[in-house]
């Protein structure tokens, strides 16, 4: 068996109608795992799930609607799963949100609480949805999408960073009280990737230029290659790893 196999394992992924979510979802149905497809809207995850059913075989991937800004979701989301697909072996927190770009003199209370909510504690009422099965089970792979922007500082983008370094202590703190039941907990920190979440960095031709001319691989990253790691942090070829942040950025960061 491959290392990378996922074979029986269900995955559920946050954010995975477009972007890295998706690239996540397929790469994962790729490697023999039954996927729930997640998003605010209902159209964009059909027609997922419709792919990868069409493409892997019938009952591969099914799709719930869940907005992460609503507990309740978030619940229906891991109760529709366990009632289809009987279990969560693997979840992928990677939905998130920025409504704000500027200094953080400039945000607005209600722009900050957003960021933090849906970033952070949106991630934390998940988890702990899904850890209670993978803890009787002593068996689970928790993985959050977090960002290289969690290691930096910006005037720019400052609150999403801020929301993004407490998710690499949320992966820490969360991989120490369920790593006695097996039960691994990490972070993927992309650099700059080519999503529509990222497209006024990437869009942007004098930014874009800057960002290659500073990385080492000189390009910015596609979907596919945030893919790669999760499946590692997933799969038995990461059964050693937890508490981690694996930096997929081209090498920008060092």
């Amino acid at each position: 068996m491959s290392l990378f196999d996922l074979t029986g394992k269900v995955a559920v992924i946050t954010g995975s109608s477009k972007g890295i979510g998706k690239a996540i979802a397929e790469r994962m149905a790729e490697a023999g795992a039954r996927v729930v497809i997640s998003s605010r809207k209902p159209e964009p995850c059909a027609e997922v799930a419709a792919a990868l059913n069409a493409k892997f075989g019938a009952g591969r991937a099914i799709s719930i609607t869940a907005n992460i800004s609503s507990k309740d979701d978030l619940q229906n989301l891991v109760g529709k799963t366990n009632a289809e697909f009987g279990k969560i072996d693997i979840l992928v927190c990677n939905a998130a949100s920025n409504p704000y770009y500027g200094p953080l003199a400039g945000i607005a209370d209600d722009q900050f609480r957003k960021i933090l909510e849906n970033n952070v504690i949106a991630n934390h009422w998940l988890i702990n949805f899904v850890a209670p099965q993978m803890i009787a089970r002593k068996d689970g792979a928790i993985i959050i999408v977090s960002s290289i922007g969690g290691l930096r500082g910006s005037s720019v983008i400052g609150a999403y960073n801020i929301s993004k370094a407490a998710d690499f202590q949320l992966a820490r703190n969360l991989a120490v009280e369920y790593g006695p039941h097996n039960v691994r907990v990490n972070c993927i920190a992309p650099g700059l990737i080519k999503t529509d979440f990222a497209r006024a960095l990437w869009e942007d031709a004098e930014m874009l230029s800057l960002r290659t001319a500073t990385t080492p691989l000189r390009r910015i990253g596609e979907p596919d290659e945030i893919a790669g790691a999760a499946i590692f942090l997933a799969s038995q070829a990461g059964s050693f790893v937890t508490g981690q942040s694996i930096v997929v950025d081209g090498g920008v960061t060092i």
